[in-house]
């Protein structure tokens, strides 16, 4: 900490040093032209020793710094990539450089592209701007951030040092972009619905709690959107999906964390088998556009990814959350793709009935890992009204949602709709062993001081 604040102090004292000469160390925007993935394909084929007659003009965060005297070497980093920079004596700019500037400043430099002797493509600065100066070292760079804790809490500084770890956030959204465009193919429209409620409803889970105060009252965070995106069945919407973030006020491990992104989609006039069907085309895709092909490598397993999807009974069915608890333990057993069809009524109170005992409801599971949560849609009022009730004399203090009922009650075509786990899926096709590795700021326990 002693070395760190020397540091500071240090750069701050070159910031007052730079405005005392006029020189703004933040100044508002730059005219950025390339990138460094693009400036690499382009000149690969640049051969050692030449360099090119038109300029570039780039703009990234500083990394390396080589300084050799008479020539200075650093690494520039984008959001695309990294390339050398080189400045050399005599001139300006590297004066400017070696007085101003320290690893981890943003830069903006202009020059022509050189490739080096040893084959390294480099840009020729002939023109340097101080975009955004540095106060704190970033982590030393042949070990980056080593603490786990560290990692997740300074996830800004795990993405400059890491690239691999970047890249993981960069599958997530084509994961997302992936599974959207599935949807839209299939006629499918993306809505909104409201992440504050006034009955904590849509799944069994403890909800958290905050207030409204304009209207003097507690609202919960939404534990799923279901009964609001039912709501649009009701309505004359055939086919909609939302990109839900959901707050289950629960534990936390590798599998669970309280705040999570859930895709929920409805379909009307199909059932559970339908959308059976459409999730393995749906896994099946994704994987594929995602990984190359329909594999994935987890915990050093190689896990086939093709259709049909195995299909198991729900079994040793007792009653209630005995049963579901038996069913967690095991499904740990199961690794490639498997549909758990056919559970109790009682862990099951929106779905519609097979028979007295069981629902058309799945779950697929993957490595160990429950991503989907699909069923027939119960769509008899009647029927839901008396479910409800009986969820309610079995958890304390339960709420129904009388609005969902009575929107019921004008009818709601049947349906098949389906929950699928964002971070889950996105844990398993980056091959990762933990949901926070997935997510860019996990919400961590206050340090210790």
């Amino acid at each position: 900490m002693a070395r760190e604040e020397e540091i500071r102090k240090n750069r701050i004292k070159k910031i007052e040093e730079l405005r005392k000469r006029g020189i703004e160390p933040y100044p508002y925007s730059f005219d950025k032209k390339d990138n460094c993935k693009e400036l690499q394909e382009k000149y690969k084929k640049l051969k050692p020793g030449s360099k090119t007659a038109s300029k570039v003009k780039i703009a990234g965060r500083i990394l390396i710094i080589r300084n050799l005297g008479k020539l200075v070497f650093a690494d520039l980093l984008d959001d695309t990539g990294k390339i050398q920079l080189q400045l050399q004596e005599p001139g300006k700019q590297i004066d400017f450089f070696k007085k101003s500037v320290d690893v981890g400043d943003f830069l903006g430099v202009e020059g022509k592209i050189i490739k080096t002797r040893r084959g390294e493509l480099s840009i020729l600065v002939s023109k340097i701007e101080l975009l955004a100066k540095s106060v704190l070292p970033l982590p030393e760079k042949w070990h980056g951030l080593q603490d786990k804790e560290e990692k997740y809490r300074k996830r800004y500084l795990d993405l400059i040092m890491s690239p691999e770890v970047k890249e993981v956030f960069v599958k997530r959204s084509k994961v997302i972009d992936a599974l959207r465009d599935f949807l839209l193919k299939k006629g499918f429209l993306e809505v909104d619905t409201p992440i504050l409620q006034p009955i904590a409803g849509g799944a069994l889970a403890k909800p958290f709690i905050t207030k409204y105060n304009v209207y003097n009252r507690d609202v919960y965070l939404r534990i799923a959107p279901e009964l609001y995106l039912k709501r649009l069945l009701v309505g004359g919407f055939e086919k909609v999906f939302e990109f839900a973030r959901c707050f289950r006020n629960e534990g936390v491990d590798w599998n669970h964390n309280p705040e999570f992104t859930n895709l929920e989609f409805y379909q009307a006039y199909i059932d559970y088998e339908d959308l059976m069907k459409m999730t393995e085309d749906l896994i099946v895709e994704v994987v594929k556009k995602i990984n190359g092909k329909a594999e994935i490598e987890r915990n050093n397993k190689k896990i086939k990814i093709k259709k049909p999807f195995k299909r198991i009974t729900f079994e040793k069915m007792t009653r209630g959350k005995m049963s579901d608890e038996v069913f967690k333990e095991e499904i740990k057993k199961i690794l490639e793709p498997t549909f758990i069809i056919n559970h109790p009524v009682d862990i099951s109170p929106l779905a519609k009935k097979n028979d007295k005992r069981t629902v058309q409801r799945f779950q697929l599971i993957i490595d160990g890992i429950e991503v989907v949560n699909g069923f027939s849609e119960l769509n008899d009022p009647i029927e839901q009204e008396k479910r409800f009730k009986e969820q309610g004399e079995n958890k304390d203090k339960h709420e129904y949602d009388e609005e969902f009922l009575e929107a019921l009650r004008h009818g709601m075509p049947p349906a098949a709709g389906l929950g699928l786990g964002i971070d889950r899926f996105v844990m398993l096709i980056a091959g990762k062993a933990s949901l926070r590795e997935i997510l860019l700021f996990p919400f961590m326990k206050p340090e210790e001081k």
